[in-house]
């Protein structure tokens, strides 16, 4: 991504959430001077305190995994809304406005659901890639027919809910504020719990919870897309900052190989772990989330070799996980 000595600095922010935990382990591990800062350490909606502290610090890399993701919560509640914007849209600007000043990489996560599940569209001008315009019947954008495979790097956002709009300003802020920024998109995390105060759970941790506590389980059979396992994508995002290539800044599609629905995925979760339980098949409208949620959004990697499948890592999860569960 751009020449780092052996000694580079890194600053590691939300570094007590699923992913941000990760990260530091993986950063690490190497030769990198690691910096991590939760909320504790930095309120990212000071904006004077981010820039003042990060320009003492002044960090060769700086990565953003902190995130609002109280999605209903936001939908419903103004003034969760406006602390969504603060952490999801504003902050990331500052902060990439901060590393251009700096000359420093910034590494931005996001999500699928700045898309809306529907058919989509080219963001750039002109066709997209691969298009001759002909709309014949496998064209993603064009065909009339059939359904589409998912979302790639270059597709137009659409976001449904109130904090998919955060997230997809927060991208926008931080494209126009530095050149040197990576966006990471990644859909339905899993892994280690945060430790954070008020961290959601994964999907599996609750599906597991559920059955243990002999409630009956249910999950959406009508939502499609990809799972992500945190040490993967942490492993990954170093590789990225790592790579030799002269322009990989940009968006990055980074999720676990494979799509599933919520239904599916309990399934696999069950039968890995030796659980006989009935998980009923219910659609996404049979539970109170007050935010709309995309049909489809899987993502589609385009940029660099993909993640191990899903099915494989979650595996590896429960391995790790020992007598967690």
């Amino acid at each position: 991504m751009m020449e780092f000595s052996d000694t580079s600095s890194v600053l590691i922010l939300g570094a007590k959430g699923m992913l941000g935990r990760e990260l530091v382990r993986v950063f690490s591990s190497g030769s990198y001077e690691v910096t991590a800062w939760d909320r504790e350490e930095l309120d990212l909606a000071n904006e004077r305190e981010v820039r003042e502290k990060i320009s003492e610090l002044w960090p060769d890399i700086i990565i953003n995994a902190a995130a609002y993701n109280a999605v209903d919560l936001c939908e419903q509640d103004d003034a969760e809304h406006e602390k969504a914007r603060a952490i999801n849209a504003i902050a990331p600007g500052i902060l990439a406005d901060a590393a251009n000043d700096l000359r420093a990489v910034i590494v931005h996560f996001s999500t699928d659901y700045v898309f809306d599940g529907e058919r989509p569209e080219y963001r750039g001008a002109g066709r997209a890639p691969g298009c001759c315009g002909s709309g014949c019947s496998g064209c993603s954008y064009r065909s009339p027919s059939g359904k589409f495979d998912g979302y790639r790097e270059h597709d137009k956002p659409k976001p449904l809910s109130r904090y998919g709009k955060t997230k997809y300003e927060g991208e926008l802020a931080v494209e126009k504020g530095t050149d040197q920024h990576c966006i990471i998109r990644l859909s339905r995390l899993f892994g280690a719990p945060a430790i954070a105060d008020g961290a959601k759970k994964s999907f599996f941790d609750a599906m597991l919870e559920r059955v243990k506590a002999g409630e009956e389980v249910k999950a959406v059979d009508d939502e499609v897309s990809c799972f992500t396992y945190a040490p993967d994508v942490a492993e990954k995002t170093r590789e990225l900052v790592e790579m030799e290539e002269e322009s990989p800044f940009g968006i990055y599609h980074i999720t676990n190989a494979g799509e599933a629905s919520w239904h599916e995925a309990a399934i696999e979760l069950f039968r890995i772990a030796g659980i006989s339980a009935e998980i009923a098949p219910v659609s996404g409208g049979v539970f109170a989330r007050p935010a709309k949620r995309p049909a489809k959004s899987t993502l589609i990697n385009t940029k660099t070799e993909p993640l191990r499948d899903w099915r494989e890592a979650l595996r590896a999860h429960m391995g790790d996980a020992g007598t967690r569960y």
